[in-house]
């Protein structure tokens, strides 16, 4: 390692309490994204409670516990902002201790460069390589656009994180930091491997189905995702590319099964594509300094015109309810927020854009309700105060277990016909006399 960085890393090495010390009431603090959240500098910050106000904690899908906001329930001392929620978020959320920024993801660097005055950077990156550079590790959607608007930038190395190779701003260098912090290392966070239901694997074979040599995917998150990529890895289909905004278990499986080769990709051919990873170890395992993988800015990867650059992109979400005007929820269920908009609208307008490509939204037809009845996620029209994620006009395809409907180019009366013909049989003869009610549909008039 040349003398000159390794110098500018000893006088910048601080403690957690000195970097936490940075912070002043009222400070707008950024502390990073999904699996590199800051740990130890958090922690720091949190025990400072009494001497602060009216400090905004702002975090990306924050997958581990946020000691400022188990030390603050009153809210008084840090208020926590997330551009998307995660499990933890949504349970602070619904004791008012989290509030959701609502983001249309490729959006995110744009917004922080015109609207964002952030005090304090802190984010969790691999240890300084010999050229000076740290490494934003599994994590760069909205990263690299903070610390070039800080005020201070602090840096919490961790040895435990893979070196992600990328196509832009994946590193920062020592002169660009204020403060290095060694934290804990601890070990990323984990994502248990989630069980898919007989409807999950019913709607992966219609998904297959539509699946075709030289496709490019994108898989969300969820069981259904999951067991898509098992069965994609276990297919004969051929040369596949990637370009998703997270990469998962999944894609790690279906290329060390041959599957993935990204030969027909229209750009970054041979890369697989992504802005976030979250995951087991086997996927940090495999993204250390792996060249197969390449890592971008949000910007660049949910970009509608960039997704659209590649051939065949199948696009595969879930959602939470579907109503008879074709409009998909994704993030809310009434007021209650429970996830975000993520890259959902992203990936369904970019594969629209796409030759030959298919934005699907896969959603179970049914849901069991907290008295053990059933419900009908294909519903007349959205529970109230439900936020409509995708609207009708964007929607291309929705896939239930009872097949699939394409909906473009069609009207009202045809989306609703088909999105009953996909509805769970019990829930059908309900499902029409809405429409009636609604004025969308009349049976005597059944266009086929």
């Amino acid at each position: 390692m040349s003398q000159q960085p390794m110098d500018l890393y000893r006088q910048k090495l601080a403690t957690a309490e000195q970097a936490a010390a940075l912070v002043k009431s009222g400070d707008k603090v950024f502390l990073g994204e999904f699996a590199q959240g800051s740990e130890a500098v958090e922690a720091a910050l949190a025990l400072r409670k009494e001497e602060l106000r009216d400090v905004i904690l702002i975090t990306v899908t924050r997958p581990k516990p946020l000691k400022c906001g188990e030390a603050d329930p009153a809210r008084e001392s840090f208020i926590w902002h997330d551009w998307h929620f995660s499990g933890l978020g949504r349970k602070y959320g619904e004791r008012g201790l989290c509030s959701y920024i609502p983001l249309c993801y490729h959006h995110a660097p744009k917004n922080i460069d015109l609207y964002e005055e952030p005090d304090v950077v802190v984010v969790q990156v691999t240890p300084m390589d010999a050229h000076g550079f740290f490494n934003f590790s599994t994590t760069c959607s909205m990263t690299p656009t903070y610390c070039r608007k800080a005020r201070k930038v602090v840096v919490e190395v961790n040895t435990l994180t893979p070196w992600c190779l990328g196509g832009l701003d994946e590193t920062i260098h020592i002169s660009q930091v204020d403060m290095v912090v060694e934290g804990p290392n601890s070990r990323l966070v984990q994502l248990p491997e989630l069980e898919a239901s007989e409807a999950d694997r019913i709607i992966a074979n219609h998904v297959m189905g539509l699946l075709e040599d030289g496709s490019t995917i994108q898989l969300g998150i969820g069981a259904l995702p999951n067991i898509v990529g098992a069965m994609i890895a276990r297919s004969g289909l051929k040369d596949l590319g990637v370009h998703t905004e997270m990469l998962a278990d999944s894609y790690v499986d279906m290329y060390e099964a041959g599957r993935i080769t990204g030969k027909h990709k229209g750009i970054d051919r041979g890369k697989m594509v992504y802005t976030f990873a979250l995951g087991s170890q086997k996927l940090y395992d495999f993204l250390d300094n792996n060249h197969v993988a390449a890592i971008f800015p949000v910007s660049y990867t949910n970009d509608p015109n960039v997704i659209g650059s590649n051939p065949k992109v199948i696009a595969i979400n879930n959602a939470i309810e579907v109503d008879l005007f074709s409009q998909v929820a994704s993030e809310s269920s009434g007021a209650r927020q429970i996830s975000g908009t993520g890259g959902q609208l992203d990936f369904i307008m970019g594969a629209h854009r796409s030759e030959g490509g298919k934005g699907l939204i896969c959603i179970n037809s049914t849901y069991k309700k907290k008295d053990g009845s059933i419900g009908s996620r294909i519903v007349p029209t959205l529970s109230p105060g439900t936020v409509v994620t995708c609207p009708r006009s964007i929607v291309h395809y929705v896939v239930t277990e009872f097949g699939y409907a394409q909906l473009k180019a069609k009207s009202t009366w045809q989306r609703t016909e088909a999105l009953i013909d996909i509805a769970h049989p019990d829930f059908r003869e309900e499902l029409i006399k809405s429409a009636e009610e609604l004025g969308i549909w009349r049976r005597s008039n059944k266009l086929s």
